[in-house]
Order: structure tokens, then C-alpha cells, then sequence
């Protein structure tokens, strides 16, 4: 796995760290263990009245320039809905309504050299007061786009590619069924 590489000493006694290609960091001396777990990342797919969708235009790598819904990662402590809320006021200063749980995809996240295992959750919500939605915290630019006209060469993760996927899915079930 990828994070282990990175660590050359243990953080509990200090010890030198021997490679090993096993799950999780195991000191030879002391016996610490640390799981390398995935992070959690919450992303909202925002609609507005018209049925368009709000994406930004990421301004960092990975993935600088390319499209996303607003999200990003899920604090210790914090619940994924919360989150989810909150990375959307960060990045785009809306509120969500209907705020709905859509699917969850892995993903990779390459940060500083160094690729963490991510679980994407991914919701469906209204926004509220969409007018006034800027970009704000790491966000190079907003549009309001219909889901199925958004090329999914231009979105930013393969984890978004898949959940715009069945979104567009499911909104075309729900036309067919009305």
C-alpha cells in the first residue's frame, strides 16, 4: 500500500521502520500496529429549480481545472451529511435542502506525492438561494450545467465519473416513469 512507504520510523518507539508489503504498519520492536484506513469525502450534486446542476472548476491538483460537485473531505468527528453541508457553504456559500444519499465509489487521491484510498460518498440536494452562488475555498470557477449535457471527460475523478453516471441514470428512470 502506498502510505507505508512513507514511514521510516515508527511513531510510537521511534524505531527504524522495515519495508513490508502488508496492510498496515507493524513495528518489529515495539509491536505498534496503525491501519491504514480510507478517508471519507462527502460531494453534492446541486440542483436549482431549472433542473441544472451547480459544478466547480477545481483551482488545485489534482485535477486543477477539471469539473466536480462541491464536496471534500469528511472532518474527525463530523457526520458525512454535516460535511457534506459544510464543504458545500466552503466552497460555493449555498445551503442545501432535500440533501438525499445518492451512491459511494472509491477513489485514489494523490496528495504531495503520497496516493490515499478514498470513499466518495455522494448526495443529491436543492439549492437553496442558488443566485447566490460564488466560488470561494479552492474553487477556480462555478457553472450551472444540465447533468446529461456535462462531458465526463471533463470531471475531475473517475469516483465522480461513475456517480454522475448512475445520477444521469436515475434522473432518465424517473422521466420514463412519469
Amino acid at each position: 500500500m502506498e502510505p507505508i512507504r512513507h514511514f521510516h520510523f515508527c511513531p510510537a518507539c521511534g524505531r527504524a521502520a522495515t519495508p513490508s508489503s502488508a496492510p498496515e504498519f507493524v513495528c518489529g520492536l515495539c509491536g505498534f500496529v496503525y491501519h491504514f484506513n480510507a478517508a471519507v469525502a462527502a460531494a453534492v450534486f446541486l440542483l436549482r429549480e431549472d433542473g441544472s446542476a451547480l459544478f466547480v472548476r477545481r483551482a488545485n491538483e489534482p485535477s486543477k481545472g477539471r469539473l466536480a460537485p462541491p464536496g471534500g473531505f469528511v472532518d474527525i468527528g463530523e457526520q458525512v451529511e454535516d460535511g457534506a453541508r459544510r464543504e458545500v457553504r466552503e466552497e460555493v456559500g449555498l445551503e442545501v435542502s432535500n440533501l438525499t444519499f445518492l451512491c459511494s465509489r472509491p477513489n485514489r487521491y494523490l496528495y504531495r506525492d503520497v496516493t490515499y484510498p478514498i470513499i466518495d460518498m455522494f448526495f443529491v440536494a436543492r439549492a437553496i438561494e442558488p443566485a447566490r452562488a460564488q466560488a470561494l475555498d479552492e474553487v477556480d470557477g462555478i457553472v450551472w450545467v444540465s447533468p446529461e449535457e456535462v462531458s465526463l471527460d471533463d470531471i475531475a475523478f473517475p469516483s465522480m465519473r461513475s456517480a454522475l453516471l448512475l445520477w444521469r441514470d436515475a434522473r432518465a428512470a424517473a422521466r420514463i416513469r412519469a
